[in-house]
């Protein structure tokens, strides 16, 4: 025979398997004068298709008298919240709220507080009296406290909640509360030494002036946050870490920095041999080779050679030398060598000298001077260019905010900048007539805007404007903008249009396959307008051009690797450019 308790058990296991059987059709709720009805939906945490359950009306009663309470209502009621039946399966649950008169901090007392603090520290609290008891701004008046603190030298310091009374009158709905604050300063650190981990190459002093702290310094949270940040703009290490700070047994202030080097060295190149096709003729070398060395024996220096020949009688050629921190200042000493033979038209050569001032992590600014000649071929019994030279300076204006210079999940990257030059044209002579000009003033302007955006967890958002522009009373082919290829308009040969504008557009989706891995789709636009230039019989020319496709970036041992299948519009599949080159920034 079944005991008595046992009888119970099972009536009420039975009463149960049928109370969960049942249903929330609808979740409504009413009869507040502050809140929306979607805060109370939000805050109940029930659902329409839920089941029901015991005690269901008094957890849904407690959710929203929690959130009410911590926002300074602390006295709601909930008379008519009922779960209406609808059949033996179904209910609608109805949350009726009367928020009641709402709780107003009297005032905010603060011990522990130094004389030299109370200036910035008061107002975080102050703010609080007079107003509704808000359990949120209360505490992001401690956090400010806290980062004031941490920012001035006291990562340890503490506050506490002392207490909060609360005080009121239901029969005249006057409601109030003291809050009391305790503050501990504990004790004042400082960066004692900078203890830097995984640098087998680069110099500690390297790493020490991009993050701008030197030993001694006073502790600041703001900087040390931006450490990582600094550091990987450097392009040196693998995505780095957040530092920490400790103290060691001699109560020594210590800031730990770890560091992974990757491959600052980076050869990139293919090399061809195309055979004479006529009796007699010879063949030639074609392709690209691409060397930059960055970081030279850890001293940040870095050099680049590219060389490219694209066919029996085009070659480019450009050499490029950087030497940071010029005698210990933040200025960066650049230095670079220009050379393309353009068929058997005519060679073009730059020399450049650019010297920039880092003001500070994020923005920099630059002065730049140039010389150029344009030689045209020794066979004049055709005209191409006039032989000229021409000599150039300009100013340049830099800020960059990107997380990471290879593969950025926020920040924006700008560059403006803006030359004039004095341009001289001295042949050749039998192609000189009175309506070319033997000087020529030469402006020009250029800006590059890149912004990155994470819309969703690993997916990242990239657009990039730019555009060039040449204003000159006269223009030759040597003096023209060039779009088209790998780092303008993919879908398109490189350099495949010229003008004395140019604009061009990058949009893409990229999905993070690793922190500096992607697979991206992508949508380039361009324009280019060369206007008529009637001493060359050149007619005007202008075009808009769409080019789309998919890539990828892949971090390897030697480097980001881009890989990019682009089509222009009205191309079929076979008639796609297929873009490929290892991405590095000089």
């Amino acid at each position: 025979m079944l005991r008595r308790a046992e009888i119970l058990f099972i009536i009420l296991s039975l009463l149960s398997i049928s109370l969960y059987a049942q249903k929330i059709r609808s979740v409504r709720a009413s009869g507040s004068s502050h809140y929306s009805e979607n805060d109370f939906l939000q805050w109940s945490g029930i659902s329409a298709g839920e089941k029901v359950f015991p005690g269901i009306i008094d957890s849904v009663k407690n959710r929203i008298a929690f959130n009410l309470g911590i926002r300074g209502y602390l006295h709601g009621k909930f008379e008519g919240t009922v779960l209406d039946k609808i059949d033996s399966s179904e209910y609608n649950l109805i949350i009726k709220v009367d928020d009641g008169e709402p709780t107003i901090v009297d005032s905010v007392k603060i011990s522990g507080l130094a004389h030299n603090d109370s200036v910035v520290v008061v107002p975080y609290f102050q703010r609080l009296e007079g107003e509704i008891f808000d359990k949120f701004e209360l505490e992001n008046g401690i956090s400010e406290a806290l980062n004031y603190y941490e920012d001035d030298g006291y990562p340890f310091a503490k506050i506490k909640i002392g207490s909060i009374n609360f005080f009121g009158d239901s029969l005249q709905n006057n409601y109030t509360a003291k809050i009391e604050i305790n503050v501990n300063k504990e004790i004042f650190c400082r960066l004692d030494k900078i203890q830097i981990e995984g640098n087998a190459k680069t110099n500690d002093y390297v790493i020490t002036r991009a993050i701008h702290i030197s030993k001694g310094s006073p502790y600041n949270q703001n900087i040390i946050d931006n450490i990582p940040a600094s550091l990987n703009r450097l392009g040196y290490f693998e995505p780095v870490s957040q530092p920490k700070f400790y103290l060691n047994s001699d109560n020594k202030g210590v800031l730990l920095i770890k560091v992974k080097e990757k491959e600052t060295n980076n050869f990139d190149g293919i090399i061809g041999y195309i055979p004479g096709t006529n009796p007699g003729e010879s063949g030639y070398l074609t392709g690209l080779v691409n060397v930059n060395l960055r970081n030279l024996f850890g001293t940040g220096r870095a050099a680049a050679v590219k060389w490219q020949q694209y066919d029996r009688h085009s070659q480019l050629l450009e050499l490029k030398y950087l030497e940071p921190w010029l005698f210990g200042y933040p200025f960066n000493l650049t230095g670079s060598l220009f050379q393309r033979k353009q068929d058997s038209s005519y060679v073009q050569r730059r020399i450049e000298i650019n010297i920039e001032y880092l003001a500070s992590d994020e923005i920099s600014a630059s002065v730049f001077g140039a010389t150029e000649a344009t030689i045209p071929s020794i066979d004049n019994s055709f005209f191409t260019v006039y032989n000229s030279t021409s000599l150039s300076a300009g100013v340049n204006l830099k800020i960059d905010t990107r997380d990471d210079p290879y593969s950025p999940t926020k920040g924006v990257l700008f560059i403006n900048a803006y030359s004039y030059g004095r341009k001289k044209i001295t042949g050749p002579v039998q192609y000189l007539n009175p309506g070319v000009p033997a000087e020529i003033n030469q402006r020009k302007i250029s800006i590059d805007l890149d912004a990155f955006y994470e819309l969703f967890t690993r997916q990242v958002v990239s657009l990039g404007l730019h555009g060039r522009e040449l204003r000159s009373p006269y223009v030759d082919v040597g003096d023209l903008f060039r779009l088209g290829g790998t780092n303008t308009l993919r879908g398109y040969r490189e350099d495949q249009f010229l003008g004395d504008r140019i604009f061009w557009s990058n949009l893409e989706y990229r999905l993070l396959l690793a922190r500096r891995s992607f697979a991206f789709v992508f949508l380039d636009t361009g324009y280019y307008l060369r206007n008529a230039e009637p001493s060359l019989n050149v007619l005007k020319s202008e075009g808009f051009k769409i080019g789309y496709g998919v890539g990828f970036d892949v971090d390897t041992s030697l480097g980001v690797l881009g890989v990019s299948f682009g089509l222009a519009k009205g191309d079929g599949f076979t008639d796609g450019k297929i873009h490929f080159g290892l991405v590095n920034e000089f």
